[in-house]
């Protein structure tokens, strides 16, 4: 059998054993969120505003408002901005002995730009995950929300 690297053996059909649906393009998937696309099809746009996600694909119809990106796009740009400002920090800083106005005019800036020309395409990235990966409501049923367990007692003994 063969093994995938995000998900679990794959049948003689080509779908996923455990759950029998066929796999997505995770690759696919996430450029085409990426580039501000749908990760279905490609061709229809993924936002309607800034962040805010279409509630469907206007090409191929893939309902997408149930998408549960949540804050780990802004975690993710936080990983990538940080990292590239520190490097670019201390970089500078080896080559040239700027005051702590220059440093403070250059990076302050550049990070907040970094910061949103970066949040829209990963957070576009992170829904062609979900949808390559059946998650949240992209595989075709909603998800079930288990209650807490102390609140299935309290309730019980009501």
């Amino acid at each position: 059998m063969e093994q995938q690297v995000f998900g679990g053996e794959q049948d003689s059909f080509g779908g996923e054993r455990h759950s029998g649906r066929p796999t997505r393009p995770l690759w696919d998937a996430m450029r085409r969120g990426f580039q501000g696309r749908c990760p279905k099809c490609g061709e229809g746009r993924l936002f309607r505003s800034f962040v805010k996600t279409v509630d469907r694909c206007e090409h191929c119809g893939e309902e997408i408002h149930h998408h549960r990106a949540d804050d780990f796009p802004a975690y993710i740009v936080v990983v990538i901005v940080g990292h590239i400002m520190v490097g670019g920090f201390l970089a500078l800083e080896a080559v040239a002995d700027l005051p702590l106005w220059a440093h403070l005019s250059i990076w302050i800036p550049l990070t907040v730009l970094l910061a949103l020309a970066l949040l829209r395409p990963v957070k576009g990235a992170i829904v062609g995950l979900q949808w390559a990966l059946y998650m949240h409501g992209f595989g075709g049923s909603e998800d079930v929300v288990e209650s807490h367990p102390e609140l299935l007692e309290r309730r019980a003994a009501l």
